[in-house]
């Protein structure tokens, strides 16, 4: 049995999601957002985003941890802010010692939908009948996460040829 969190990192807002994966089966065990407001200054949103994802994995014990990938930008300095919220959340994860994996955007959505190209409705979609979900997350950062997650345990049967 494994536990996977999967991260969508961002400055003002971080999506987490959390499944277990056993065998075949996949099943949705918590999921939300680590959410600071505009005002505060991006050192302090660095050690939240640190602070808050070791407290969710204190309190999970994932055995695996999958991060979205950085994807291109044509503002430099956004992807340089998406870098820091990317190395508090790994660090996180690496001072637990828990391994870590890093998916691009298009990777997750062919992983999910079975199309890089995917809209974040079709995720959803799909989220909703993999996890077995009455509804589809509401916050489209929590949506990611946990598709990422997804996405690392379909990744991980085929390294295991399952």
């Amino acid at each position: 049995m494994y536990t996977i969190l999967g991260v969508d990192p961002g400055s003002a807002t971080t999506g987490y999601g959390i499944i277990k994966e056993e065998e075949d089966n996949i099943e949705y065990i918590a999921s939300g957002v680590i959410a600071m407001g505009r005002n505060i200054c991006r050192y302090e949103r660095i050690k939240v985003i640190f602070l808050d994802l070791s407290r969710i994995v204190e309190s999970f014990s994932p055995t695996h941890f999958a991060i979205e990938d950085v994807f291109y930008s044509k503002n430099p300095k956004s992807a340089l802010v998406l870098g820091e919220a990317r190395g508090a959340a790994i660090l996180a994860a690496s001072i637990a010692n828990v391994p870590i994996h890093e998916y691009s955007p298009r990777e997750v959505k062919q992983a999910v939908t079975g199309s890089g190209a995917a809209h974040k409705s079709q995720v959803s979609f799909m989220l909703k009948k993999l996890l077995g979900l009455s509804e589809p997350p509401a916050n489209t950062d929590e949506s990611d996460a946990l598709a990422v997650a997804i996405c690392h345990a379909f990744r991980r049967r085929e390294w295991e040829g399952k």
